[in-house]
């Protein structure tokens, strides 16, 4: 892998970590247009340079993460499930990391999703409303529905599916508004992510040599810029327009690389 192929997926990765457009989806496709995506240090290399967009959320999030031990319970049992099942299907989530027509599919029917999202669970939330358990922030939210969006992060291990896109459907679901069903999305990426990332480094950390180790740190460093810029703009856009353009996009992506690789 060039230092180009490397900057251009540490950007792929700080821009598409937090939209509900899957970063992995997006990496997978660019490096499979690069013609790098069947090189070991690559696929080793988009897991590993998610800890850069971790590190943006603790610089933008850093009070939430002094908030006691009520937040880590609620981070923790939203983010077991995904723990769990990720060691249990580790190997065939592996395999799938490289078909980019499982991406374009996913892409392309999450990308429907989201343009009925809106409505769908403006809906919910008031069904909710009426009932009394709707969430007027993610703090106050029951660990019980922590477990539900934690559960609802596992349709990610899709690659395309989008992380992001799930846990801020989860928290829709549980009655959360867009702008804290995002924020909490972001918080349990802090979790997940680092596990992931982990996981990767330390199976692959043997084999990685000194020049390596330079394009992992680079990479992080563009990945946590791009990263605080794009978690700001997100949240914009979301409380401003909502998801249906996410969709637009997904679904044209998805349609997009279909047609260039059949």
């Amino acid at each position: 892998m060039s230092w180009v192929d490397a900057i251009i997926l540490a950007v792929v990765e700080g821009l598409t970590e937090y939209l509900p457009i899957s970063s992995t989806g997006h990496m997978i496709v660019v490096s499979a247009f690069r013609g790098i995506n069947e090189e070991g240090f690559v696929k080793a290399y988009t897991i590993i340079v998610q800890f850069g967009a971790i590190a943006s959320v603790l610089v933008l999030y850093w009070r939430q993460f002094l908030m006691g031990p009520g937040f880590y319970k609620k981070l923790f049992v939203a983010f077991l499930p995904a723990a769990v099942l990720g060691l249990l299907v580790k190997n065939y989530i592996d395999r799938l990391l490289g078909d980019v027509i499982v991406v374009a599919w996913a892409l392309l029917v999450g990308g429907v999703i989201l343009m009925f999202v809106d409505s769908l669970f403006e809906r919910r939330r008031k069904s909710l409303k009426a009932t009394g358990d709707v969430h007027t922030h993610w703090s106050n939210m029951s660990l019980v529905s922590a477990v539900k969006i934690g559960f609802i992060q596992c349709f990610a291990f899709i690659p395309g599916v989008s992380r992001a896109a799930s846990t801020i459907i989860g928290g829709l679901f549980v009655g959360l508004n867009r702008q804290q069903a995002a924020e909490f999305s972001f918080l349990l990426a802090v979790p997940t992510l680092t596990g992931a990332s982990f996981v990767k480094m330390l199976k692959v950390l043997p084999s990685i040599d000194s020049s390596q180790w330079k394009i992992l740190l680079v990479g992080n460093v563009i990945s946590f810029l791009v990263g605080l810029v794009s978690v700001k703009t997100f949240i914009q856009l979301l409380c401003r327009y909502g998801f249906f353009w996410f969709g637009v996009y997904r679904v044209i992506l998805g349609i997009l690389v279909l047609y260039l690789i059949r």
